[in-house]
């Protein structure tokens, strides 16, 4: 079972390191909310962040926002759970008559890593701490 945790830890460290690198380059990332920001800075992913779902945005605003910040790819990490699929669909509906291109790449790699045990990106830096302390104790 430790093989597996260690192999799980490295397939997400490999997709967080490539997120992380993408959001150097200038991609924006939109998450939901302020904790799904602290969650990835304490993941050390910096860079361009949008919250979709802060200090009570329309839709229409956020699509505005990232129309805005002038970019020609935004990466969608919106949470794992139901309400975060449901905007996420929204998004992509407004979003793809932008002609911006829609990465959505993390967002599956990362809940097919974490099926069912992280619900939402704000739980992502928590995980990857426990996930540490159980392949280093193993």
């Amino acid at each position: 079972m430790s093989t597996r945790l260690k192999e799980k830890e490295e397939k997400l460290l490999q997709t967080l390191e490539k997120l992380a690198q993408k959001a150097v380059e200038g991609t924006p990332i939109v998450v939901e909310g302020k904790k799904d920001i602290a969650a990835l800075k304490a993941l050390s992913i910096d860079g361009k962040m949008i919250a979709a779902k802060t200090g009570g945005k329309f839709l229409l605003d956020v699509v505005s926002e990232i129309e805005r910040c002038g970019a020609k790819e935004i990466i969608l990490l919106l949470d794992f759970d139901r309400r975060g699929k449901q905007l996420t669909k929204k998004l992509i509906y407004y979003l793809e008559k932008s002609g911006i291109t829609l990465n959505m790449r993390f967002w599956i790699e990362l809940s097919s890593l974490l099926a069912t045990e992280v619900k939402d990106v704000e739980g992502l830096a928590s995980y990857m701490e426990t996930l540490k302390s159980k392949t280093a104790n193993s």
